[in-house]
């Protein structure tokens, strides 16, 4: 069973298997978490996310996938990108929220990764609330079917942590 736990503070300081970069569709920095991974993680993730849009990922990477790439200067193995959805009001993207997680998870399976650590996906610039965003983060780790031993949500600020926590006890 996978322990799912929670820290308040800067994901790019995390020492883990995997640290996952809400990334944008090009895969090639933006701001928010995206901007301080590509900042802290260095010149070579960034190389290797161009590779990915010179070959596989040509028109960048669907909202919802995952894909991994090296963690340069940061203290992981890896970076596992995945493209949030935008909140919308008028139509239901909480699957593609919940798909965000899973292929997140199954990437760092394929890896061989053993802790993960998430930040709160789409939450940022893309206007998720965050409650809803924590109670479909954790229901969908929760439920995930993976041999990933810790997840660690690794929230900003309080609001986020407290939201989360409400979700997890």
């Amino acid at each position: 069973m996978t322990r799912i736990t929670l820290v308040q503070g800067d994901i790019t300081r995390q020492s883990v298997d995997a640290i996952v970069n809400a990334a944008n569709s090009s895969l090639l920095g933006g701001g928010g978490v995206d901007g301080a991974i590509h900042r802290r993680g260095g010149p070579d993730i960034l190389a290797e996310c161009r590779k990915l849009r010179a070959s596989k990922y040509g028109k960048g990477l669907p909202t919802g996938q995952a894909v991994a790439t090296t963690a340069g200067d940061l203290d992981a193995r890896w970076v596992i990108h995945t493209v949030g959805p935008v909140h919308s009001t008028s139509e239901d993207r909480s699957g593609l929220l919940a798909s965000c997680y899973r292929e997140s998870l199954r990437r760092a399976d394929e890896l061989g990764a053993r802790t993960v650590a998430f930040p709160a996906v789409s939450t940022g610039i893309y206007g998720w609330p965050m409650d809803d965003g924590a109670r479909i983060a954790v229901a969908t780790v929760r439920e995930a079917d993976t041999a990933v031993e810790e997840v660690r949500f690794v929230l900003f600020d309080e609001r986020a942590y407290e939201a989360f926590a409400r979700h997890l006890h």
